[in-house]
């Protein structure tokens, strides 16, 4: 890993054992892109990369050169209006009106680490050894604003992230109203756009899609990151695939209003752009004032897919998510939810705490309903006082009860919400987000309060934290169930009313830090009506979080195969729910809900109660499963084998770092009459080690099942022979791999 300036031909190059990053100082003094890709040998000039030539109908810096034109070079920041007629990274509004900016090169540090984003998610390093930060200088002279780009190149992986601060050093005060984390300008288009989208229920669905001349882009203009689209997109070359080829990855640790977008001009240059949704965005930036975009994370390899996800879920496993509980496996839950909904008292609480801790589980979680006058939607939220008809030894009375039985005591939250039916909003109804003489629009019957103002985050922060300091809590879910509407805040000027988005999940971050450095031990899941704000900025401060409220396992196979282009196992609430599902009314079997949610922090959402006996006992096996093998499915690597979204089999496994322990896990949603053989190749194994299958008892080396492959054939519907089993839909199964000695 180094960071190298070549001051003869004002050169940077980044660069690590896998990648190289490469950028010069044009002749006018902006910063120009070279090369990003795998790692090559650095050299004093690079500067053949750099290509001009006259085009017709270009428009050109210099009087007498045809050929130095913004429009056809690749920039490193750049602006609109100064010959580049693409779309921006950043724009700065002045007191006379212009948008002109020219930001010149005016000097840089090279450190050693990487330093802290002042109020936001990011990346870290526990290490000076382990990255190096470059920091370029620009200045636009006319008006005194200055940007800094943050470059920060890890010792291990493709992996450089960055992120830009811009400040004001002129008299006058300016505003931004484009202030993107990254660009990246490369020369060709020829990728193929993935992104993870869908909606409520089905998240984080593949989409693919070849780039054309034009605008590619994803976002969210509601507050949060959204259940429509994660603010994660993939570049892939046409022919690369999960295990082979290039690959470009970009995350955005952000868990707001956010755009992600790739331009390809009439030359097929491309240019990528990740940052906040400048629609929703206006900063005003005062003399000595400064702005600091959220941080983009880029991750390059050559071999596939797989292993880009792999280089995100080993970097935001141990450099994003922090605290007590990074490191460590997770408890096995019992949520109440999907159990009572809102019809519960604290002895039934207690019959169904019991029958978990029966069969082995570790937490309970107390959800919705259990403060102020909440029996329904329609009231309660921001009365966080445990309502005592309901439970009349409070939540510090039940939190012992839990404890007495061996178990840890959750609890459910939704801190960012208020109810109009509410001592809270009554005591103070303009601290919710409402424009003044519009509508007030509701969702699920509540409003979102106004995090952009301190007062009201201290007012929800010293209600949290008296319930966390008197009751035994181990874990909260914090919910986010409505997006944002009629964004304006009564506690600012008509002139900050466009910082409001952003200055909204500031707000959210600052309760999440403060609560979390408060009170370490706490495990905090997040949660927004499941996947809805399931974003890197959240694993920052809940290193684990509902992908989605649709627990169907079958549903669960595309949602959790698609999260994990971005995200760790580790990070991915999964459930056992009941059957029929609550969302789509199907009947999977119980071994299939189990064999799906292992890849996952695991739990059940459902009273155990109501099981028979025999599916007690199952319950009890897959608990006793889960923790011998929980390590391995939470913090192994991570392969993604057969896709659902391209057949009727899902195949991916999950391998222990010393290789000696692998899971693979198989999924068919329908059965088939007379079906084929079937096998699939593995990944990651030994190839010189023998490797005992518990499900088939066979034994096998590792390059008989990774060449030849693991061979899933049964009998399916049709002939059963006599004895045999017959199989469904919905089935699954565990192929535990296991070393010999």
């Amino acid at each position: 890993m180094n960071i190298i300036y070549h001051e003869s031909t004002g050169t940077f190059h980044l660069y690590n054992d896998r990648i190289s990053y490469i950028m010069t100082i044009l002749r006018n003094g902006h910063l120009g892109q070279l090369y990003f890709g795998k790692q090559i040998r650095d050299k004093e000039d690079f500067s053949y990369f750099l290509e001009m030539s006259e085009r017709p109908m270009s428009s050109c810096i210099y009087e007498n050169d045809r050929s130095f034109s913004l429009e056809h070079i690749r920039q490193e920041y750049p602006v609109f209006g100064t010959t580049d007629y693409r779309q921006p990274a950043v724009e700065v509004r002045q007191e006379n009106g212009s948008r002109i900016s020219d930001f010149c090169y005016k000097g840089h540090v090279i450190t050693d680490g990487k330093p802290v984003l002042a109020g936001l998610p990011a990346t870290y390093t526990e290490a000076d050894e382990e990255a190096k930060t470059l920091t370029v200088m620009l200045e636009d002279a006319v008006t005194g604003v200055q940007v800094e780009l943050y470059y920060t190149i890890f010792a291990r992986g493709g992996v450089l992230a960055r992120s830009v601060r811009i400040s004001n050093g002129g008299a006058q005060a300016v505003r931004l109203s484009r202030a993107m984390s990254l660009c990246l300008d490369l020369p060709d288009r020829e990728y193929v756009w993935q992104q993870l989208s869908g909606c409520w229920a089905r998240e984080c669905h593949i989409r693919t899609r070849n780039l054309e001349p034009g605008i590619t882009a994803i976002g969210s203009m509601r507050g949060n990151s959204s259940h429509e689209h994660n603010p994660f997109v993939v570049l892939r070359r046409p022919n690369a695939d999960e295990r082979q080829g290039e690959v470009i990855g970009i995350s955005l640790v952000y868990s707001g209003n956010f755009r992600l977008q790739a331009e390809v001009d009439a030359h097929d240059t491309l240019r990528l752009l990740a940052g906040i949704d400048p629609e929703t965005f206006e900063w005003k930036l005062e003399s000595g004032e400064s702005f600091q975009t959220p941080e983009a994370v880029m991750v390059y390899t050559d071999r596939g897919l797989n292993h880009m996800s792999q280089t995100f879920h080993k970097l935001y496993q141990r450099r994003l998510a922090r605290g007590y509980w990074r490191d460590r496996v997770r408890p096995i839950l019992n949520n109440n939810w999907e159990a009572t909904y809102f019809d519960f008292t604290e002895e039934r609480l207690v019959e169904i705490a019991s029958k978990a801790k029966e069969c082995g589980v570790e937490l309970f979680v107390l959800d919705d309903g259990w403060f102020g006058a909440r029996s329904s939607d329609r009231a309660g939220l921001g009365d966080w006082q445990a309502n005592r008809d309901r439970l009349p030894n409070g939540i510090t009375g039940l939190a012992e009860r839990i404890e007495a039985m061996g178990m840890r005591f959750g609890l459910w939250f939704e801190p960012e919400m208020t109810n109009k039916d509410s001592d809270f909003y009554r005591a103070h109804p303009d601290w919710i987000l409402a424009t003044p003489e519009r509508s007030q629009s509701h969702g699920r019957y509540q409003h979102v309060l106004d995090f952009s103002r301190k007062e009201v985050v201290d007012a929800i922060y010293e209600q949290m934290a008296a319930i966390l300091g008197e009751a035994k809590i181990s874990y909260i879910k914090w919910d986010m169930n409505r997006s944002i509407t009629e964004c304006y805040s009564a506690g600012w000027p008509a002139d900050r009313q466009g910082e409001i988005y952003h200055r909204y999940i500031l707000g959210v971050y600052d309760l999440y830090d403060r609560l979390t450095t408060e009170f370490p031990q706490v495990l905090f899941e997040s949660c927004s009506s499941g996947g809805g704000r399931f974003d890197p900025g959240m694993l920052y401060y809940a290193p684990q979080g509902w992908v989605s409220d649709d627990s169907d396992a079958v549903e669960r196979l595309k949602i959790q195969y698609g999260t994990s282009l971005g995200y760790p196992v580790s990070s991915m609430g999964t459930h056992v729910s009941v059957a029929p599902n609550h969302q789509v009314f199907r009947d999977t079997p119980l071994h299939t809900r189990a064999n799906v949610a292992y890849f996952g922090t695991f739990g059940y959402e459902l009273d155990l109660n109501k099981l028979s006996d025999e599916e007690n006992e199952e319950v009890k096996e897959q608990i006793a499963f889960m923790k011998k093998y929980r390590q391995v499915l939470q913090y192994g690597t991570f392969y993604r084998l057969k896709s659902p979204f391209e057949g009727n089999e899902t195949v991916w496994m999950a391998v222990s770092e010393d290789q000696r322990t692998a899971l693979v896990g198989w999924y068919r949603v329908l059965n088939c009459v007379n079906g084929r053989y079937t096998r699939v190749r593995l990944e990651g194994l030994n190839p010189s080690w023998r490797y005992h299958n518990v499900y088939s008892g066979t034994t096998h080396f590792g390059d008989e099942l990774m060449c030849a492959g693991l061979i899933t054939s049964d009998e399916t519907a049709g002939q059963v022979p006599a004895g045999v089993k017959p199989y469904t839909d919905f089935e699954s199964r565990i192929y535990v791999l296991e070393a010999e000695a």
